[in-house]
Protein backbone atom coordinates (compact mmCIF):
# COMPACT_ATOMS: atom_id res chain seq x y z
CA UNK A 1 0.00 0.00 0.00
CA UNK A 2 1.58 3.44 -1.15
CA UNK A 3 1.43 6.13 1.97
CA UNK A 4 0.62 9.26 0.57
CA UNK A 5 2.54 11.66 2.01
CA UNK A 6 0.44 15.07 1.72
CA UNK A 7 -1.78 16.20 4.65
CA UNK A 8 -4.88 16.73 3.40
CA UNK A 9 -6.40 20.19 5.20
CA UNK A 10 -9.84 18.51 4.65
CA UNK A 11 -8.59 15.52 6.66
CA UNK A 12 -7.33 18.05 9.79
CA UNK A 13 -10.96 19.34 9.95
CA UNK A 14 -12.80 16.77 10.57
CA UNK A 15 -10.67 14.64 12.57
CA UNK A 16 -9.43 17.29 14.52
CA UNK A 17 -11.40 20.85 14.94
CA UNK A 18 -9.61 23.78 15.47
CA UNK A 19 -6.15 22.14 14.40
CA UNK A 20 -6.08 23.62 11.65
CA UNK A 21 -6.94 27.00 12.56
CA UNK A 22 -4.13 27.36 14.99
CA UNK A 23 -1.22 26.01 12.54
CA UNK A 24 -2.45 29.07 10.08
CA UNK A 25 -1.90 31.75 13.19
CA UNK A 26 0.82 33.67 13.11
CA UNK A 27 1.51 34.58 16.96
CA UNK A 28 3.40 37.75 15.98
CA UNK A 29 0.23 39.19 14.51
CA UNK A 30 -2.52 37.65 15.61
CA UNK A 31 -3.85 37.01 12.24
CA UNK A 32 -3.03 34.12 9.88
CA UNK A 33 0.65 33.17 8.16
CA UNK A 34 0.01 34.91 4.67
CA UNK A 35 1.02 33.30 1.51
CA UNK A 36 3.86 35.65 0.70
CA UNK A 37 4.12 34.56 -2.98
CA UNK A 38 2.75 35.16 -5.79
CA UNK A 39 1.93 31.75 -7.35
CA UNK A 40 -1.48 31.25 -6.33
CA UNK A 41 -2.51 34.81 -7.52
CA UNK A 42 -3.83 33.23 -10.66
CA UNK A 43 -6.71 31.84 -8.29
CA UNK A 44 -8.31 35.44 -6.92
CA UNK A 45 -7.18 37.87 -4.96
CA UNK A 46 -7.62 36.28 -2.30
CA UNK A 47 -4.87 34.10 -3.21
CA UNK A 48 -2.50 37.53 -3.56
CA UNK A 49 1.06 37.92 -2.03
CA UNK A 50 -0.10 39.64 0.84
CA UNK A 51 -3.44 37.72 1.63
CA UNK A 52 -3.90 35.74 4.94
CA UNK A 53 -4.29 31.96 4.20
CA UNK A 54 -7.64 30.90 5.53
CA UNK A 55 -9.34 27.61 6.05
CA UNK A 56 -12.14 28.05 3.34
CA UNK A 57 -9.16 29.27 0.69
CA UNK A 58 -7.75 25.55 1.58
CA UNK A 59 -10.20 23.18 2.31
CA UNK A 60 -13.59 21.84 0.83
CA UNK A 61 -13.18 21.60 -3.15
CA UNK A 62 -9.70 23.56 -2.78
CA UNK A 63 -8.37 21.26 -0.80
CA UNK A 64 -5.44 20.24 -2.79
CA UNK A 65 -4.21 23.90 -3.42
CA UNK A 66 -1.25 23.43 -0.98
CA UNK A 67 0.85 20.17 -1.70
CA UNK A 68 4.78 19.28 -0.72
CA UNK A 69 6.97 20.35 -3.31
CA UNK A 70 7.76 17.36 -5.17
CA UNK A 71 3.87 17.12 -6.25
CA UNK A 72 3.74 20.89 -7.51
CA UNK A 73 3.83 21.08 -11.03
CA UNK A 74 7.75 20.81 -12.56
CA UNK A 75 7.59 24.35 -13.98
CA UNK A 76 6.42 25.80 -10.51
CA UNK A 77 9.39 24.14 -9.00
CA UNK A 78 11.53 25.44 -11.16
CA UNK A 79 9.95 28.91 -10.82
CA UNK A 80 9.89 28.65 -6.91
CA UNK A 81 13.85 27.49 -7.06
CA UNK A 82 14.98 30.75 -9.32
CA UNK A 83 12.80 33.42 -7.23
CA UNK A 84 13.00 32.41 -3.91
CA UNK A 85 16.45 30.01 -3.69
CA UNK A 86 14.06 27.11 -3.10
CA UNK A 87 16.50 24.24 -2.78
CA UNK A 88 14.90 20.52 -0.86
CA UNK A 89 17.26 18.52 0.73
CA UNK A 90 17.15 14.43 0.12
CA UNK A 91 17.08 12.93 3.15
CA UNK A 92 20.39 11.46 3.36
CA UNK A 93 22.48 14.96 2.80
CA UNK A 94 19.82 16.05 6.29
CA UNK A 95 20.81 12.92 7.95
CA UNK A 96 24.81 13.62 7.23
CA UNK A 97 24.54 16.92 8.39
CA UNK A 98 22.39 16.23 11.57
CA UNK A 99 25.22 13.90 12.40
CA UNK A 100 28.06 16.57 12.25
CA UNK A 101 25.95 18.09 15.01
CA UNK A 102 25.17 14.76 17.29
CA UNK A 103 29.04 13.67 16.53
CA UNK A 104 29.85 17.11 18.60
CA UNK A 105 27.12 16.66 21.48
CA UNK A 106 27.81 13.39 22.31
CA UNK A 107 31.58 13.60 21.74
CA UNK A 108 31.33 10.33 18.99
CA UNK A 109 30.45 9.31 15.43
CA UNK A 110 27.14 7.07 14.37
CA UNK A 111 25.35 7.72 17.53
CA UNK A 112 21.73 7.25 15.44
CA UNK A 113 22.58 5.91 12.44
CA UNK A 114 25.85 4.86 9.75
CA UNK A 115 25.44 6.43 6.60
CA UNK A 116 25.81 4.14 3.98
CA UNK A 117 25.94 3.40 -0.11
CA UNK A 118 23.27 1.02 -1.84
CA UNK A 119 23.82 -1.66 -4.19
CA UNK A 120 22.02 1.12 -6.44
CA UNK A 121 24.17 3.48 -6.09
CA UNK A 122 21.98 5.39 -3.77
CA UNK A 123 23.13 6.90 -0.49
CA UNK A 124 21.21 5.97 2.85
CA UNK A 125 21.73 4.82 6.35
CA UNK A 126 21.78 2.50 8.04
CA UNK A 127 20.16 2.83 11.71
CA UNK A 128 21.71 2.09 15.25
CA UNK A 129 19.11 -0.77 16.70
CA UNK A 130 20.48 -0.32 20.05
CA UNK A 131 18.92 2.03 23.00
CA UNK A 132 21.16 5.64 22.41
CA UNK A 133 23.67 5.75 25.15
CA UNK A 134 24.99 9.41 26.80
CA UNK A 135 28.17 10.42 27.66
CA UNK A 136 29.24 10.50 31.75
CA UNK A 137 28.35 14.66 31.73
CA UNK A 138 25.35 14.10 30.09
CA UNK A 139 21.66 12.70 29.93
CA UNK A 140 18.73 12.10 27.70
CA UNK A 141 16.89 15.00 29.36
CA UNK A 142 19.73 17.04 28.31
CA UNK A 143 19.65 15.98 24.58
CA UNK A 144 15.63 16.15 25.16
CA UNK A 145 16.20 19.69 26.22
CA UNK A 146 18.49 21.00 23.58
CA UNK A 147 17.51 23.85 21.41
CA UNK A 148 17.95 23.46 17.89
CA UNK A 149 17.05 25.55 14.85
CA UNK A 150 16.20 24.95 11.41
CA UNK A 151 16.65 27.99 9.51
CA UNK A 152 14.78 28.73 5.77
CA UNK A 153 12.76 25.74 6.70
CA UNK A 154 10.80 24.64 3.67
CA UNK A 155 8.84 21.64 4.21
CA UNK A 156 11.22 21.68 7.53
CA UNK A 157 13.07 17.78 6.28
CA UNK A 158 15.93 18.82 9.07
CA UNK A 159 13.83 18.86 12.05
CA UNK A 160 10.81 15.84 11.10
CA UNK A 161 11.64 13.03 7.81
CA UNK A 162 8.30 11.66 7.63
CA UNK A 163 9.34 11.67 3.48
CA UNK A 164 12.43 12.85 1.65
CA UNK A 165 10.99 16.37 0.20
CA UNK A 166 12.84 15.45 -3.21
CA UNK A 167 11.58 12.07 -3.83
CA UNK A 168 7.98 11.67 -1.84
CA UNK A 169 9.09 8.67 -0.20
CA UNK A 170 7.62 7.69 2.42
CA UNK A 171 10.01 6.91 5.34
CA UNK A 172 8.80 4.78 8.77
CA UNK A 173 9.21 6.00 12.10
CA UNK A 174 11.94 3.96 12.90
CA UNK A 175 14.42 5.30 9.85
CA UNK A 176 13.64 8.91 10.31
CA UNK A 177 16.24 11.34 11.17
CA UNK A 178 15.32 14.57 11.61
CA UNK A 179 16.14 16.67 14.94
CA UNK A 180 12.69 16.11 16.50
CA UNK A 181 12.72 12.85 15.46
CA UNK A 182 15.76 11.50 17.01
CA UNK A 183 14.05 13.45 20.26
CA UNK A 184 11.23 11.51 20.12
CA UNK A 185 12.93 8.20 19.51
CA UNK A 186 15.29 9.33 22.65
CA UNK A 187 11.53 9.32 24.56
CA UNK A 188 9.93 6.36 23.07
CA UNK A 189 13.03 4.42 24.50
CA UNK A 190 13.45 5.81 28.13
CA UNK A 191 9.54 6.49 28.60
CA UNK A 192 6.46 3.76 28.88
CA UNK A 193 4.25 6.35 30.94
CA UNK A 194 1.97 8.23 28.77
CA UNK A 195 1.99 10.99 31.21
CA UNK A 196 5.54 10.95 31.80
CA UNK A 197 5.77 10.98 27.60
CA UNK A 198 3.60 13.49 26.87
CA UNK A 199 6.00 15.87 29.05
CA UNK A 200 9.22 14.73 27.87
CA UNK A 201 7.53 15.59 23.99
CA UNK A 202 6.24 18.46 25.10
CA UNK A 203 9.62 19.77 26.21
CA UNK A 204 11.54 18.14 22.78
CA UNK A 205 8.53 20.52 20.48
CA UNK A 206 9.48 23.58 22.67
CA UNK A 207 13.23 23.25 21.84
CA UNK A 208 12.93 22.71 18.22
CA UNK A 209 12.59 25.75 15.93
CA UNK A 210 12.22 26.40 12.68
CA UNK A 211 11.60 29.90 10.37
CA UNK A 212 10.36 29.88 6.69
CA UNK A 213 9.19 32.96 4.07
CA UNK A 214 6.78 31.35 2.47
CA UNK A 215 3.46 30.65 3.75
CA UNK A 216 2.22 27.29 1.80
CA UNK A 217 5.91 25.83 2.83
CA UNK A 218 5.08 27.10 6.39
CA UNK A 219 1.83 25.21 7.00
CA UNK A 220 3.37 22.17 5.18
CA UNK A 221 6.11 22.02 8.12
CA UNK A 222 3.62 22.84 10.94
CA UNK A 223 1.38 19.83 9.64
CA UNK A 224 4.34 17.66 9.34
CA UNK A 225 5.62 18.41 12.82
CA UNK A 226 1.86 17.91 13.98
CA UNK A 227 1.84 14.63 12.08
CA UNK A 228 4.69 13.49 13.44
CA UNK A 229 3.67 13.95 17.35
CA UNK A 230 -0.11 11.68 16.14
CA UNK A 231 2.12 9.15 14.38
CA UNK A 232 4.13 8.80 17.29
CA UNK A 233 2.05 8.49 19.76
CA UNK A 234 -0.13 6.27 18.03
CA UNK A 235 2.79 3.74 17.50
CA UNK A 236 4.42 3.93 21.16
CA UNK A 237 0.85 3.40 22.77
CA UNK A 238 -1.22 1.98 20.16
CA UNK A 239 -4.36 4.80 20.29
CA UNK A 240 -4.60 8.80 19.32
CA UNK A 241 -3.64 11.38 21.39
CA UNK A 242 -6.80 12.85 22.34
CA UNK A 243 -8.00 16.22 20.54
CA UNK A 244 -7.02 18.55 23.63
CA UNK A 245 -3.31 17.02 23.19
CA UNK A 246 -3.16 17.60 19.92
CA UNK A 247 -3.66 21.20 19.89
CA UNK A 248 -1.76 21.90 22.87
CA UNK A 249 1.11 20.65 20.97
CA UNK A 250 -0.27 22.57 17.36
CA UNK A 251 -0.03 25.73 19.75
CA UNK A 252 3.62 25.34 20.43
CA UNK A 253 3.93 25.02 17.19
CA UNK A 254 2.64 27.58 16.06
CA UNK A 255 5.07 29.40 18.19
CA UNK A 256 7.93 27.64 17.05
CA UNK A 257 7.89 27.58 13.47
CA UNK A 258 7.04 30.47 12.38
CA UNK A 259 7.07 33.37 9.05
CA UNK A 260 9.86 35.08 9.15
CA UNK A 261 12.27 37.11 6.84
CA UNK A 262 15.39 35.21 7.88
CA UNK A 263 18.06 38.30 6.60
CA UNK A 264 15.53 41.53 8.71
CA UNK A 265 14.16 39.18 11.43
CA UNK A 266 10.58 40.62 10.21
CA UNK A 267 7.09 39.67 8.85
CA UNK A 268 8.20 39.66 5.25
CA UNK A 269 7.92 42.65 3.55
CA UNK A 270 6.63 44.58 6.32
CA UNK A 271 9.39 46.67 5.90
CA UNK A 272 7.89 49.95 4.39
CA UNK A 273 8.97 53.52 2.80
CA UNK A 274 6.62 56.63 4.01
CA UNK A 275 5.78 59.33 2.70
CA UNK A 276 5.65 62.86 4.53
CA UNK A 277 3.96 65.81 3.82
CA UNK A 278 5.91 68.81 5.99
CA UNK A 279 4.41 72.08 6.10
CA UNK A 280 6.71 75.49 6.19
CA UNK A 281 6.12 78.98 6.41
CA UNK A 282 5.70 78.96 2.79
CA UNK A 283 4.51 75.72 0.95
CA UNK A 284 3.84 72.37 1.52
CA UNK A 285 6.69 70.00 0.91
CA UNK A 286 6.83 66.02 0.48
CA UNK A 287 9.69 63.93 2.18
CA UNK A 288 10.70 60.37 1.30
CA UNK A 289 11.48 57.96 4.74
CA UNK A 290 12.76 55.04 3.96
CA UNK A 291 13.47 52.01 5.84
CA UNK A 292 17.18 52.65 8.23
CA UNK A 293 17.44 49.30 8.27
CA UNK A 294 17.09 48.30 4.26
CA UNK A 295 19.38 51.35 3.35
CA UNK A 296 22.27 50.01 5.99
CA UNK A 297 21.45 46.73 6.03
CA UNK A 298 20.98 46.61 9.93
CA UNK A 299 19.18 43.87 10.99
CA UNK A 300 18.41 46.36 14.35
CA UNK A 301 17.31 49.03 12.48
CA UNK A 302 13.89 47.76 10.55
CA UNK A 303 10.58 49.43 10.56
CA UNK A 304 8.87 46.55 9.64
CA UNK A 305 7.41 43.98 12.13
CA UNK A 306 9.82 42.26 14.16
CA UNK A 307 8.74 38.65 14.97
CA UNK A 308 8.01 36.95 17.93
CA UNK A 309 9.10 33.61 19.08
CA UNK A 310 7.92 32.19 22.65
CA UNK A 311 10.85 31.42 24.95
CA UNK A 312 9.56 28.36 27.09
CA UNK A 313 11.70 28.79 30.17
CA UNK A 314 10.91 32.01 30.70
CA UNK A 315 8.09 33.21 33.27
CA UNK A 316 6.06 35.67 32.06
CA UNK A 317 5.70 38.96 34.18
CA UNK A 318 2.86 39.95 33.57
CA UNK A 319 0.89 36.61 33.69
CA UNK A 320 2.74 34.77 35.92
CA UNK A 321 3.09 32.04 33.61
CA UNK A 322 5.56 29.94 32.05
CA UNK A 323 6.24 31.08 28.85
CA UNK A 324 7.84 34.62 27.54
CA UNK A 325 7.41 36.13 24.04
CA UNK A 326 10.17 37.71 22.62
CA UNK A 327 11.80 39.42 19.44
CA UNK A 328 13.60 36.56 18.22
CA UNK A 329 16.40 39.74 16.94
CA UNK A 330 16.89 40.15 20.91
CA UNK A 331 18.25 37.04 20.88
CA UNK A 332 21.13 38.31 18.65
CA UNK A 333 22.24 39.93 21.88
CA UNK A 334 23.15 36.36 23.68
Amino acid sequence: MQVVIDILENELIEKYPNVLDILLRDQTTQKNIFWATDNYGHLGDSYSFNSEILPDLITGEKGNIIMPRVQKDKILQLSRSKEMAEVFTPSWICNAQNNLVDNSWFGTEGVFNKEILLKNGIKFWEVSKEKITFPKDKTWEDYVRDIRLEISCGEAPYLVSRYDTTTGEFIEIENRIGILDRKLRVINENLDSIDEWLRAVETAFKSTYGFEWQGDSLLLAREALLITFIENFAQKFEIEPTLETIQNIAQIISWNIWQMDGLKGIIPNSCKTEILEILDFFETRTEIKKCKGCESQNIKLHNGIYCYIMDWEEKDKKTGKAGKAIRFIDLLKK
